[in-house]
Order: structure tokens, then C-alpha cells, then sequence
């Protein structure tokens, strides 16, 4: 046995335990020695996708039972787990990639596990977010270190636009998922909705054959997918610059009393209506007052539009 084998099971691993295992974004020797043995020890894994797991393991030699347990099925599937775990046994839960519980499910179950007084024991491992950011540089850090992980923008064009927006006054960097299939979309929108000169990393298949991760203005981003037909394929992970102090000292920013005008008014209104209704009162710009809304709400209300 060699010592980093001594290592992965020097550890106890008791029984009557959930234990949540991250696995490779991509490359497959990215899992680790611990999660190799875990994986080889429970009695059984529940997994988002059985076949993309029954492949991971097939790979890494190892051969455990599967449960199916994926976002459509989770609550009734928790259920059985429990079961399973209040009679002793060691289940491990792995989504398709990287951590489970974010932006993937795991949550539920992982809730449902602590509410029947059971223990649940993370394994730390791959997470396509941290990954990214761990080539970011000083988009990172000119946020003081801080960061948003926002995860999978909405599907339909207004409610993207509305959580672009809303993120776009973050003086930090915000990380975003997306697939394939919206890639594009989503560059455009962020083409359209941030300053030009704002950074953006892109990650395209993160520890894969053809892994990139080019930093670029966002708006040369557009271009810069549709420059290879194969870029638009594979999964991907955005880091998007933090506003700058001088992004929001322009000419156009709303005056002491017209920023008064709107605090008096978001008390009762959504953003929206808040700004144009300050706009009218004030002569201030709307954009301008709207921006300001934003940064207010994301700074310490959690009310939403209802428009």
C-alpha cells in the first residue's frame, strides 16, 4: 500500500453516513485518491445521470450499485436514501461534474439527510467556478478577493436581461454556467447591456483536450465565439469583471436630491417604476436612476420587480 493509499484511508468512514463526493469537471484524474476510495467503500451511489456515472466509474475500476436521484425525481428518491441510511448503510452522491448542490441538484437531499438527524460528510474536490477564478488575476482581486457565483442566467431574453442588469452594478466579479445551445445569446446580451471595456473570462471545456480560458473585452466577446464554429460547442464558465469606480461617475449620475427622491420612492415601488417616476420629478436621467435602484436593491433590498 503506498502511502498516499495510507493517506485516502487513514480516515474513519462511519456507516449511517450521506457522503457528498465531487468529481471531474472533464479531466477524469482530477478525482481524488479520497473520493476513489469512498466511491469503492459505500454501499451504494446516487447520481444525477446513471449512465454518465456508470462510464466514470467503469474508468476509474470501480463497480457500486446506482440510484437515480436528479432534479425531476429528488424529493421521492431522498426518501429511499434515508431509508437506506437510518439502516446503516454508506451512500455517496455525485452530480455529472464538478460539486453537487451547485447549480446541480444535491440540495434536497442533502436537506432531507440532516432533517432525519443522519450525517452528511462532504469531499471537496473539482468545482468549475473556482477553477475559473483561479485564473481570473486581478479580476479577482481588484474586488478585494470577493466574488458572486450567479450560476445559469434565465432562459427567456427578459429575465436574462433583468439579471444582467442587476449584476451589472456589482463592484466584484460575478460567475456565470451556460451551455452550448445559449452561449451565444448570452455574450450578446452582455455585449449589449455591460460598457465595452469591462473584462470578461471566458472558460470553454475546463480541463479537457481543448480547454481555454482567454480574457477579453465583452464586447469583442461575440466575435470571438463566432470566429471558430467549434468554440460554440462544450460547456462553459464566465467571469465577469466588477463595475469600476469610474464606470459610475459619469456625467449622468443622479444628483443628491434626485438620489433622494428615488430612496423615497423605492420604499413603495419596484426599481422600475421607482426611476422613472424620480426621473419625471427630477429631470435625472432614468438609465442613470434605474443603475442606482439596482445597486441599492443589491446592496440591502431583496424586493424584486413585478414588472
Amino acid at each position: 500500500m503506498s502511502d498516499w493509499t495510507q493517506l485516502a484511508t487513514g480516515q474513519t468512514y462511519p456507516p449511517a453516513t450521506l457522503y457528498v463526493v465531487a468529481t471531474p469537471i472533464g479531466n477524469v484524474a482530477d478525482l481524488s485518491l479520497r473520493a476513489l476510495h469512498v466511491l469503492g467503500l459505500v454501499d451504494a451511489i446516487a447520481c444525477e445521470d446513471t449512465r454518465n456515472t456508470g462510464q466514470l466509474l467503469s474508468r476509474v475500476g470501480v463497480q457500486r450499485p446506482l440510484l437515480a436521484v436528479h432534479e425531476h425525481n429528488e424529493r421521492e428518491a431522498a426518501v429511499r436514501i434515508v431509508e437506506r441510511l437510518a439502516a446503516g448503510d454508506r451512500i455517496a452522491y455525485v452530480s455529472d461534474a464538478g460539486t453537487p448542490g451547485i447549480s446541480d441538484p444535491g440540495a434536497r437531499l442533502v436537506e432531507a439527510v440532516r432533517a432525519a438527524g443522519l450525517r452528511v460528510t462532504p469531499l471537496p474536490g473539482p468545482s468549475a467556478a473556482v477553477t475559473a477564478l483561479s485564473v481570473a488575476g486581478d479580476m479577482l482581486e481588484a474586488g478585494g478577493g470577493r466574488f458572486t457565483f450567479v450560476g445559469f442566467l434565465p432562459g427567456k431574453a427578459k429575465a436574462r436581461n433583468d439579471a444582467i442588469a442587476q449584476c451589472a452594478v456589482l463592484d466584484h466579479a460575478w460567475i456565470l454556467y451556460e451551455a452550448p445551445h445559449r452561449i451565444a445569446d448570452t455574450l450578446a446580451a452582455l455585449a449589449d447591456a455591460l460598457p465595452a471595456s469591462r473584462r470578461i473570462l471566458i472558460g470553454r471545456e475546463l480541463t479537457k483536450l481543448f480547454e481555454e480560458s482567454p480574457v477579453m473585452r465583452v464586447a469583442d466577446a461575440p466575435a470571438w465565439l463566432a470566429a471558430v464554429p467549434t468554440r460554440g460547442k462544450g460547456e462553459f464558465v464566465l467571469v465577469i469583471e466588477g463595475a469600476s469606480r469610474a464606470e459610475g461617475s459619469d456625467a449622468d449620475a443622479p444628483d443628491a436630491e434626485a438620489a433622494r427622491v428615488l430612496k423615497l420612492l423605492l420604499a413603495e415601488l419596484p426599481a422600475k417604476r421607482a426611476a422613472k417616476l424620480a426621473s419625471a420629478i427630477t429631470g435625472a436621467k432614468t438609465d442613470a436612476l434605474y443603475k442606482l435602484a439596482l445597486a441599492q436593491r443589491t446592496d440591502g433590498d431583496s424586493d424584486a420587480d413585478d414588472d
